[in-house]
């Protein structure tokens, strides 16, 4: 029996608070650094007109809709890594890594000519002909990036798993600067270089995808503990088991991760309905939730990476107590921002409205009323994704895609509508309505989870903890 498990004093919650906060601090300032990146280029595409911004920025959302589904599918390998590395079985995530790539291959090739063939679909939605003839020239460049995207994202969680997580950070924030001046040399024609414009965005974008990458591989070649990993030489690589494993625990995950993003994109749809102050207020309150959101997905992926190991190990005591430290500092750090969102809704509303809107009473007056409501929503959203990682923690990625279809679809859509434009309750019923949809989703989760580890614990050592695990 492992130590931890007997350890029940509050050592144990401070040493493995560490842990979790070590290694989730550097993912979280990794995801404030992919926001400013993909901000970027919003800022700059703002500089040239309402059709370029309106095209590039159609684009740019099909094309995250779609890197993030295949984000999805590569993130279960770091949980499958890192209870193959608990184990020893250095082979084993040897064959994780190739799995993980072979898979982010296919997603970007399929996903690439998703992206080139979309133009028809979009005028029979209802799009302009012109902004959807511009949004393809800019699809045309920005659709090869997709394999360098998610092979980045592939390493990424495979070095999380095997907790060695440093270049990220590093990595990221040179693609922001990167980001910042190819843009302009490209947008504008500077160093000698033609001027593309807004297709400078999508060019630029595109290249800093496979910089990236390269730049991940070559720090990551020069670490001792992860170069054996990397070579192409020797047998044993390609591993049909290791991509089924990949495929089962990742497909569920893309599948919540959509889920996820459908159910806020309907909601702002309806809100839509509902003026365009509504809108513009919706706008600002989703960009400042898409913030704070990263510190607890960076919670969420540490835990998750930590439960994976002590389920490898069969301490799911130590698995259970992880997950709920996961889930109680995702909470405190929630309540800190609350805090700070009941003080100053005003004065933060109004750093996110542009110059057109600042003078809008409006729009800041609702935005102030939705930071009041998100306040209590971003405690439950920040437990529903942290409940998700302890479950994939624990090899369960197919109860939160189930999970989410009752929470998302079947109780918080149905009570933002009720709430919001039955009741005429209006953008705030909205907000409340899916304040309700992500507490009950959380709930779910949770009970899940204690259950679920609960039963691998009385199954004893030698009971299957990912559902993924080779026989």
């Amino acid at each position: 029996m492992s130590t931890d498990t007997v350890e029940a004093g509050a050592g144990w919650w401070v040493k493995n608070s560490r842990a979790l906060l070590k290694l989730a601090f550097p993912l979280i300032l990794t995801n404030f650094a992919y926001v400013a990146l993909t901000t970027v280029d919003i800022v700059m595409l703002g500089r040239l007109g309402a059709v370029e911004i309106a095209a590039a920025g159609l684009a740019i959302v099909l094309f995250n809709q779609l890197r993030t589904t295949g984000t999805g599918l590569v993130t279960g390998v770091s949980n499958l890594v890192a209870e193959a590395r608990v184990r020893g079985d250095r082979e084993r995530v040897r064959q994780l890594l190739f799995a993980g790539f072979f898979w982010a291959t296919v997603c970007g090739v399929v996903f690439a000519a998703v992206l080139l063939l979309i133009g028809p679909l979009l005028l029979w939605l209802g799009q302009s002909p012109v902004v959807v003839d511009k949004a393809g020239d800019f699809l045309m460049i920005m659709a090869p990036g997709m394999l360098p995207c998610l092979w980045f994202q592939n390493l990424r969680h495979f070095t999380t798993g095997l907790k060695r997580p440093g270049p990220l950070l590093a990595i990221t924030l040179a693609s922001v600067g990167a980001t910042i001046g190819l843009n302009y040399v490209l947008i504008y024609g500077k160093l000698g270089l033609p001027a593309f414009g807004f297709l400078g965005v999508a060019i630029a974008t595109v290249t800093v995808f496979l910089l990236s990458f390269l730049a991940f591989v070559a720090v990551i070649s020069r670490d001792s503990e992860i170069r054996p990993y990397l070579s192409w030489s020797g047998g044993g690589r390609w591993s049909p088991d290791a991509v089924r494993s990949v495929w089962r625990l990742g497909l569920p995950i893309a599948g919540t991760y959509a889920s996820e993003a459908g159910f806020f994109s309907v909601l702002t749809l309806i809100i839509g309905t509902l003026g365009v102050e509504a809108l513009a207020a919706q706008t600002v309150l989703n960009q400042i939730i898409y913030i704070v959101f990263m510190i607890s997905a960076g919670l969420s992926h540490a835990a998750s990476i930590h439960i994976s190991e002590a389920s490898g190990a069969d301490d799911y005591v130590a698995a259970r107590r992880m997950g709920l430290l996961g889930l109680g500092w995702g909470v405190v750090a929630m309540l800190g921002i609350a805090v700070v969102y009941v003080a100053m809704p005003g004065r933060i509303a109004s750093l996110f409205l542009s110059a057109e809107h600042a003078g809008s009473s409006g729009i800041i007056a609702l935005t102030t009323t939705g930071l009041l409501i998100a306040a209590l929503m971003q405690v439950f959203d920040a437990s529903q994704n942290i409940g998700n990682g302890i479950m994939r923690g624990v090899g369960d990625t197919v109860s939160p895609f189930r999970i989410s279809l009752v929470g998302y679809w079947l109780i918080g859509l149905p009570a933002g509508y009720l709430l919001g434009v039955t009741a005429d309750r209006g953008v705030e019923g909205v907000w409340i309505g899916q304040t309700i949809g992500l507490a009950a989703t959380a709930v779910i989760l949770v009970i899940a989870f204690l259950r679920r580890v609960d039963r691998l614990h009385r199954a004893g050592p030698g009971a299957p903890a990912l559902v993924t695990r080779s026989s």
